[in-house]
């Protein structure tokens, strides 16, 4: 498949396009993730948003370009693809290092049309919080374990050489992007914060993800839900996710209209 031209083509996915959206909703995968995770999302919120999911280099059909090496990368490349987007009140939803990823680029588009009206973070703690881990100094297996214990790769394909061959470049990339991240302290959104979180995630705990709350100007709109289970708990509760996305599209929608 030969590569998008525009920047716009390379980083943005529509599954089903909705030109006539008066919201949008901007996906932010994992570390190692792909669009093609958000596809369930797309398709359960396109009749109501514009529905853009990233697509980080190294990966599916940008498997040839070069992997990004830091979270500031990510974000100066992110953000003037969506800040050439049409203006519409949007809703960025990250997961793990997605989260971060959002969040860093909503600080990148303050006060341009472009700035997200709330923002959804998935299965991380705040970027006040600090751990020391070095998976992406870990050996192949070492960082195999890892996606076991968190149960993001389908068992079938951790066994397949080929697709691993093609994936762990960019799983190693993003890892290290986000190990090695660490957040200007006491920086701000000026937009509300919903945190949604697994009671057993190894990465997060609830205290943890509750210090998102500090990372807003709009505390009074904080909310965090905690959901039975690990890392991606979302797999299992997708029902529950979707209705969190959509409350949120719909209350986004009602505010002022972007000029």
């Amino acid at each position: 498949m030969p590569l998008p031209g525009t920047d716009a083509e390379r980083w943005l996915r529509r599954f089903r396009p909705n030109a006539s959206a008066r919201v949008r909703l901007v996906c932010f995968p994992h570390a190692g993730g792909s669009a093609s995770f958000y596809h369930p999302v797309a398709m359960a919120h396109a009749g109501a948003a514009d529905v853009v999911i990233l697509q980080y280099p190294g990966r599916q059909d940008r498997r040839r370009e070069p992997l990004m090496r830091s979270v500031a990368e990510y974000v100066g490349r992110v953000a003037p693809v969506l800040e050439n987007e049409r203006p519409l009140p949007t809703v960025f939803f990250g997961h793990s290092m997605g989260a971060v990823l959002a969040f860093e680029t909503a600080l990148a588009l303050a006060d341009t049309p472009a700035a997200p009206r709330a923002i959804m973070a998935s299965g991380r703690r705040a970027p006040a919080t600090h751990r020391d881990e070095q998976v992406h100094l870990r050996d192949d297996k070492g960082l195999l374990d890892e996606l076991r214990q968190l149960n993001g790769t389908q068992a079938d394909l951790l066994g397949d050489e080929e697709i691993l061959r093609m994936t762990l470049p960019a799983v190693r990339s993003d890892y290290r992007v986000i190990e090695t991240y660490q957040a200007v302290p006491d920086r701000t959104v000026d937009c509300p914060i919903t945190v949604l979180v697994g009671d057993d995630d190894p990465k997060t705990t609830v205290a943890e993800a509750e210090r998102w709350r500090e990372h807003s100007t709009a505390t009074a709109a904080f909310r965090m839900r905690t959901f039975p289970g690990g890392h991606f708990y979302l797999a299992a509760h997708q029902a529950e996710v979707n209705a969190e996305l959509a409350a949120t599209l719909s209350a986004v929608s009602r505010g002022p209209a972007i000029r």
